[in-house]
């Protein structure tokens, strides 16, 4: 099953089992079934509650606000998630805002499932990353989806939290299959710790660098590990959380002695340098390991350009699993 099947059979689960979720977005509708095909089959089945909209990510994130503030559940789809920029008020001086500002906490149960990143050829203002501009907001979560976390699973997750949740979903990250099939070889093996999947050398021993990443880069994270390896026969660990924020790796007790026994930590993301969600995950570890981090926590992050529509071009602006294999090997002999 690929990821994009297994989050469409989220939604078709999550609106057979609960009467109150509302499905809102633009071109959502069968035969269409959404930009990505994710909605398919969801119109037919919930006509009623699978709503198409006009084109204007505020007012649609603003409505499905209102239905949440009104005791529903929503569960919006920005078309591409670029376009969050245009919902940014109402997801973050509404949404977020009403959990608390009214004197009680309110359940504010709200998902806005963003389509991100680039590999597609979709330019400047389709292919981008927005993790980075929604950190730090009191009363919303950023998610993201990952080829280890069951999507259903992780929508029930979100909306019992009854505050509004960003759900970042790689594009390239659609065609790729379940539960690290065609990623993790023979030569891993992966497992849930905390909620965070963790991909390992088959076998165990201690790593001799941790990796984390948000779960669009697995499919370059693992083939970086792979050529670690089989290169310069360095052995890595991988920590791929569904939750991206709030998320303290170095906080999480699963997660603590695998990091205290590595000689290098590296969070690699695909968004631009600069107050984002690696530089955050990267002062937590600084603070809480400082005693045992034997090197500086590196990072690896886009390059300060827009993204370009040729591919040939976007591939030396986003980061690649060779970008994540040198700056591996830099960290721990540079």
């Amino acid at each position: 099953m690929r990821v994009a099947e297994n989050l469409n059979r989220a939604l078709h689960g999550l609106l057979r089992d609960d009467p109150s979720v509302y499905v809102l977005g633009e071109d959502i509708l069968d035969p269409y079934g959404g930009a990505f095909k994710i909605t398919k089959g969801l119109s037919e089945r919930f006509p009623d509650r699978v709503l198409a909209t006009p084109l204007s990510e505020g007012a649609i994130a603003g409505a499905a606000a209102g239905l949440a503030l009104a005791g529903d559940k929503a569960v919006v789809e920005i078309m591409f998630g670029d376009f969050a920029a245009l919902a940014f008020d109402q997801i973050v001086n509404f949404a977020a805002k009403s959990v608390t500002m009214y004197g009680r906490r309110v359940p504010m149960p709200l998902i806005v499932r963003c389509p991100s990143g680039g590999h597609r050829g979709y330019g400047p203002t389709h292919s981008q990353t927005l993790q980075k501009h929604f950190l730090g907001v009191p009363g919303l979560s950023l998610f993201e989806v990952t080829p280890f976390h069951d999507n259903r699973a992780v929508l029930d997750r979100m909306l019992a939290l009854g505050e509004p949740c960003l759900l970042f979903e790689d594009k390239v990250l659609y065609t790729r299959p379940m539960y690290g099939e065609g990623d993790v070889d023979e030569l891993f093996a992966w497992r849930l710790v905390d909620d965070v999947a963790v991909v390992e050398l088959a076998g165990g021993g201690d790593p001799d660098y941790t990796l984390i990443v948000p779960g669009g880069l697995v499919h370059r994270a693992v083939p970086a590990m792979r050529a670690l390896l089989l290169e310069h026969d360095l052995a890595g660990a991988l920590l791929v959380p569904s939750r991206l924020h709030p998320f303290d790796p170095a906080g999480t007790p699963g997660l603590v002695p695998l990091l205290a026994r590595t000689g290098l930590v590296c969070v690699a993301e695909d968004g631009t340098a600069g107050g984002t969600w690696g530089e955050h995950v990267a002062a937590g570890l600084h603070a809480r390991l400082w005693g045992t981090l034997r090197r500086p926590v590196a990072l690896v992050s886009s390059a300060a350009s827009v993204i370009p529509t040729a591919v040939h071009l976007e591939r030396e602006v986003l980061v690649q699993d060779t970008t994540i294999r040198s700056a591996v090997l830099e960290g721990l002999h540079g």
